[in-house]
């Protein structure tokens, strides 16, 4: 396997997959990471090491994890030769289900047009028409919705008295839980089929505040205050978050890969992550 992008998630299914006994390259820009892509059981590469190209060609799956710019896709501007050839059993691109844009709270699934709003949801909708376009590559595409797991979660938020349950009527979000993620990778890389698109989310899009309130209820901590959105001091970044409001349909994953999830709603994450965090 080999992973342009070797970061949160990727790490996970890098241990995952040498656990299993595959051999796993996995790229960043920075040396410092080169560690904790080790630890994580990948071979780490800079993505400018001259070995690249003769590695990629070497490897039978690759995993894109890197994200595009207002350039497009940097894997592909750079290596699109060795990807025409096409010698590939499975090439996995994660994508966001920003693409999708907003639909008012209504539910989307794969086959839903796209109509993304944010720059992100832009960028990430051409780079998945890019690749799309390259002949008879076995392309698996999956729409993530946001990510949550060990280290990434509410709790150091709601620890440190910062929190705050911003209100915004209606507003829901899907997410999912990273070993989840590696769940349906590891399903779409042993169907192996041609290609598809999934989204991969959990049963339940709920509102943000209700999970920052599960979460310092968890914490035995009290209720971070309620906010108006309108009243939010929110970077550019996080009013992006805001700015689409959809439910993410996930039924493609669970009848097409057989996948039955480890956490079907943000409860139960939640609930193991504290486990895992408290030591319980």
């Amino acid at each position: 396997m080999f992973i342009f992008g070797a970061g949160y998630t990727a790490g996970y299914l890098s241990k995952t997959l040498t656990e299993q006994g595959w051999t796993v390259y996995g790229t960043t820009r920075r040396q410092e990471r080169f560690d904790e892509i080790t630890q994580a059981g990948a071979h780490p590469l800079l993505i400018d090491d001259p070995t690249v190209p003769e590695r990629l060609s070497a490897c039978s799956h690759v995993l894109i994890s890197a994200g595009p710019s207002e350039n497009g896709d940097p894997i592909l501007n750079d290596y699109r030769s060795i990807f025409v050839l096409n010698h590939f059993e499975w090439v996995g691109y994660l994508s966001t289900t920003g693409v999708y844009g907003g639909t008012k709270g209504e539910w989307v699934d794969e086959d839903t047009p796209l109509y993304p709003t944010t720059t992100r949801g832009q960028q990430r909708k051409l780079a998945e028409e890019a690749w799309s376009e390259v002949s008879n590559l076995p392309l698996h595409i999956f729409r993530l919705a946001g990510i949550y797991g060990p280290g990434r979660g509410p709790f150091s938020k709601v620890k440190s008295g910062k929190a705050q349950r911003i209100i915004k009527k209606d507003q829901v979000f899907s997410r999912i839980h990273v070993e989840d993620i590696v769940q349906a990778l590891c399903a779409s890389i042993a169907a192996g089929t041609d290609g598809g698109i999934y989204n991969v989310c959990d049963d339940y899009p709920a509102p943000p505040q209700d999970v920052i309130g599960y979460a310092a209820e968890l914490l035995d901590l009290p209720i971070p205050p309620a906010i108006a959105f309108k009243d939010a001091n929110l970077s550019s970044m996080g009013k992006s978050f805001y700015a689409e409001n959809k439910r993410v349909a996930n039924e493609r994953i669970k009848s097409e890969l057989g996948v039955s999830l480890k956490y079907p709603d943000y409860k139960a994450g939640l609930d193991a992550l504290i486990r895992l965090e408290e030591g319980l």
